[in-house]
C-alpha cells in the first residue's frame, strides 16, 4: 500500500466544483451515505471515475459522482452503457469533465486522460448548431426539450465560459493545437452573437433570457412540464457573468448586459420571505424534505427574485408539475415546492459588487 499512496500523495487535489451540481443531484436522488469516496489528492482514481462513464461518442451522461468508490457491478453496468447516446449539458456537464481530465493530465501526464479531454471536447464542438447553440441532450429524442436551445443550468453561458479558455489556450489547455483552439474560437463567435439575439425584449426594451427556445424558430419554449416559456432570473445572471467577462466587449455586448442588469434590477420584489417550517420527512422521487416553503410578509425583508416572470408583462409566476401556471407558492405542490427553486437572490451579488466593477472596467 505504501507505494501507491505516496504515488497519490505528490499530486495536488484539483477543485471538484464543477461537479456541484451533480454531486448533489445524486445525492438527493439516492440518498446514500454509506459508500466510500475517493480523497481530492486521489486524482487518478477519480478521473479513472470520469473515464468510466464517458460515451463512446465523447460525451457524458448527467448527475454521477466522480468521487465514489464504484462498486464491480456498477462498473460492470457502466462499461455496459458507454455505447448509449445519452450525453448531456443539463446540469452543467461535460465541460467539468474536460477541465478536469486536463488539470490531471498536466499533473500526472498520462495520454489516456489527454485523449478523453480531447474526445469530450470534439464532441462540444460536434454538437453546436449551425445559428450558434447547444441543446440540452444532443443525442437524445425522447422529450422535445432535449433538443432545444438550453440556457438553463449554464448549458450555453458554460460551456461559451469553457470554450473561450479553450480558444485562449488558457492553463490547463495549453496542450490542445492550434486547428482545434481556432474551431474554439468560432464555435464563440457563433455562441456569442446567439446570445445577444436570444435576449427578450419588452416593448423593444432589453430584459434577461427564457431557459430554452426552439432550435430553429428561436421562440423561448418550455423545458419540462413546469417550466413553462418566460424570463428567468436565475438563468440570465449566469448569461451577464459571461457576457461580462468578455475582454474589451462590442457596443452589442455592452448594450445587452446593461439592459439585463436593469431589467433584474426592475423585476426584484419586496415584502415578503420564504421561510422553512418543519414537516413529517417525506421522499420524493427526485428528493426528500422534512419541511415545507412558506411566504412570510416582512417589510424589513431585502430584496428577492422569482425565478419566472412574464414574456410580455414580466410578471412574476409559478407552476406545477401538470403545467398549470399559478401566481403563489401555496399553490404550487409540496413536492415542485420543496423540489425547485421559485424565489431566490440569485442577482443580489452581481448588481451589488459583479455590476457596477464591469461598468468601472469598462469606462461606462
Amino acid at each position: 500500500m505504501a507505494g501507491p499512496l505516496s504515488e497519490e500523495s505528490r499530486y495536488q487535489p484539483i477543485s471538484i466544483d464543477g461537479f456541484y451540481d451533480a454531486i448533489k443531484h445524486w445525492d438527493d436522488r439516492t440518498g446514500e451515505n454509506a459508500v466510500p469516496h475517493y480523497q481530492l489528492h486521489q486524482i487518478e482514481k477519480i478521473a479513472d471515475n470520469i473515464l468510466l462513464y464517458q460515451r463512446d461518442s465523447g460525451g457524458w451522461p448527467t448527475n454521477k459522482h466522480p468521487l465514489r468508490v464504484v462498486l464491480d457491478e456498477e462498473r460492470v453496468v457502466a462499461l455496459e452503457n458507454q455505447n448509449l447516446a445519452d450525453a448531456s449539458f443539463d446540469n452543467r456537464n461535460i465541460y467539468p469533465q474536460i477541465q478536469y481530465l486536463s488539470e490531471v493530465y498536466k499533473q500526472t501526464g498520462n495520454v489516456r486522460y489527454r485523449d478523453a479531454a480531447l474526445r469530450g471536447l470534439r464532441y462540444t464542438l460536434d454538437r453546436q448548431y449551425p445559428n450558434g447553440g447547444w441543446a440540452h441532450s444532443p443525442d437524445r429524442h425522447e422529450r422535445a426539450y432535449y433538443r432545444h436551445i438550453t440556457i438553463a443550468d449554464e448549458v450555453m453561458p458554460g460551456v461559451l465560459g469553457f470554450l473561450r479558455k479553450v480558444a485562449e489556450g488558457k492553463p490547463p489547455f495549453g496542450y490542445i493545437d492550434s486547428k482545434l483552439r481556432q474551431r474554439a474560437a468560432s464555435a464563440v463567435a457563433r455562441g456569442d452573437a446567439l446570445l445577444l439575439r436570444l435576449q427578450v425584449r419588452i416593448d423593444g426594451k432589453p430584459t434577461g433570457w427564457a431557459g430554452q427556445y426552439h432550435e430553429t424558430s428561436l421562440e423561448p419554449v418550455k423545458g419540462r412540464a413546469y417550466e413553462l416559456p418566460g424570463i428567468l432570473a436565475w438563468e440570465t445572471v449566469p448569461v451577464l457573468e459571461y457576457l461580462m467577462s468578455i475582454p474589451n466587449p462590442s457596443a452589442d455586448v455592452i448594450a445587452a448586459v446593461q439592459g439585463g442588469s436593469a431589467w433584474l434590477e426592475s423585476a426584484k420584489l419586496s415584502g415578503f420571505r420564504i421561510a422553512k417550517v418543519d414537516t413529517a420527512g417525506q421522499r420524493f422521487d427526485y428528493h426528500a424534505a422534512d419541511y415545507d416553503l412558506v411566504v412570510v410578509e416582512d417589510e424589513q425583508a431585502k430584496p428577492i427574485w422569482a425565478r419566472f416572470y412574464d414574456l410580455k408583462s414580466s410578471e412574476p409566476f409559478l407552476a406545477n408539475r401538470d403545467g398549470s401556471k399559478v401566481y403563489q407558492l401555496s399553490a404550487v405542490d409540496i413536492e415542485r415546492r420543496t423540489g425547485y427553486s421559485w424565489y431566490g437572490y440569485w442577482p443580489e451579488r452581481l448588481l451589488q459588487e459583479r455590476y457596477p466593477v464591469w461598468k468601472q472596467d469598462n469606462g461606462l
